[in-house]
């Protein structure tokens, strides 16, 4: 095969330039196109400055599969007062297998009922977040990706020491139950056990005793996470009546979240709240007390933080630049075109004024000037 020489390759190299260089003294600039350009340019450095931040931005990608994970025991994260004392309520935990569970991990602490001006500060603010959360859902998103900056989600402790008698008890810790439907109950009288099941000892409590006012300070399953709001936190409920029976309805999430600050497996849940006064002569049966009823989804949601890869970025920077370029170009090219039909049509003589018009007519009359010399004499 015969080689060609050096010169002739760069010559057929220089054919195939897709991008002809034209002389500078063949380009011609205006002030028209000068104009469009620093607009152009100005709308490039917008749109990329944008498209950076978009980049750096992340977004909540959410899976769902069937959790397979079932012989794995469901932590109950529990903080709750209740304006009763101690010795008159108890805790407990029963399955859907009548299975009692032992609530070893539960603590009970005799405390003031109302709160503090920092702490009632503190429960609106949660309140308010909670109003948020409900209108709001992307607001979850949110949560997740910065997880509120690790900052404490718990009550805070009472600035100083009361006064009061210490009439409420409040109920915290954890148990761990099995991931089937059960009831988290508190009721009066302290929980024992035996073979037909379990009982509550409340003959020695006064009827008039009975106040199942509460206030749910965290309510939580898995593993706790910094920063996370669960649905019930915040939540108070107050009654003037002594047969109040509350009851809460949750169904139980597994979840998995991985982002850039934490991967851990927690649970998340829905909650439909029903309170009513039990009173059986009028046929409103059953026992007053604070029932938490729970069951567990058999679906699993993994929700992971993703973000927009670079060469991506790349691309869509290269499109916004490209495209503005080109669209300005065909604009500018679009309004001059028509700026030259316009000054054409004039020049041609559509829009002549009208003394130009007769001059224009008394021309084309083929007519013979009358010069001096042409005048018949007398």
């Amino acid at each position: 095969m015969r080689r060609l020489p050096r010169r002739k390759t760069i010559n057929l190299v220089k054919e195939l330039d897709a991008f002809p260089k034209v002389s500078e003294s063949y380009v011609e600039t205006s002030a028209a196109g000068g104009t469009v350009s620093l607009i152009a340019f100005s709308a490039m450095i917008l749109l990329a400055i944008l498209e950076f931040f978009v980049y750096r931005d992340t977004w909540m990608k959410y899976e769902y599969e069937v959790d397979k994970d079932f012989s794995s025991k469901l932590r109950i994260n529990l903080d709750i007062t209740v304006a009763m004392k101690c010795q008159h309520v108890g805790a407990d935990i029963l399955d859907l297998a009548e299975t009692m569970i032992m609530s070893n991990g539960l603590q009970y602490e005799s405390v003031v009922f109302d709160l503090t001006p920092q702490q009632r500060l503190w429960q609106r603010t949660l309140s308010l977040i909670q109003n948020r959360l409900r209108e709001e859902h992307a607001l979850q998103e949110v949560l997740y990706k910065t997880l509120l900056k690790g900052g404490p989600t718990a009550l805070p402790p009472r600035e100083d020491v009361a006064v009061e008698p210490l009439s409420a008890c409040r109920i915290h810790g954890h148990a761990y139950v099995n991931k089937v439907a059960g009831n988290l109950h508190i009721t009066v009288g302290k929980p024992i056990h035996h073979p037909q099941g379990h009982a509550h000892i409340a003959a020695f409590v006064s009827h008039d005793t009975y106040n199942f006012s509460h206030r749910i300070d965290h309510l939580s399953f898995g593993e706790e996470v910094p920063g996370i709001i669960n649905p019930l936190d915040g939540t108070e409920k107050i009654t003037f009546n002594n047969n109040q029976m509350f009851q809460y309805f949750i169904t139980v999430v597994p979840t998995r979240l991985n982002t850039y600050k934490i991967s851990t497996d927690t649970h998340q849940f829905s909650v439909t709240e029903r309170e009513r006064v039990i009173n059986h002569a009028a046929g409103s049966h059953g026992v007053s007390g604070i029932f938490v009823k729970y069951d567990t989804s058999s679906l699993m949601v993994t929700v992971s933080e993703q973000h927009m890869p670079l060469w991506q970025f790349l691309v869509r920077l290269c499109g916004i630049i490209g495209g503005i370029f080109s669209t300005t170009g065909m604009l500018h090219g679009l309004v001059g075109f028509c700026f030259d039909v316009i000054c054409c049509r004039f020049k041609l003589g559509v829009y002549r004024p009208r003394q130009g018009v007769l001059l224009h007519n008394q021309m084309n009359n083929h007519q013979t000037p009358l010069f001096p010399e042409n005048v018949p004499q007398e």
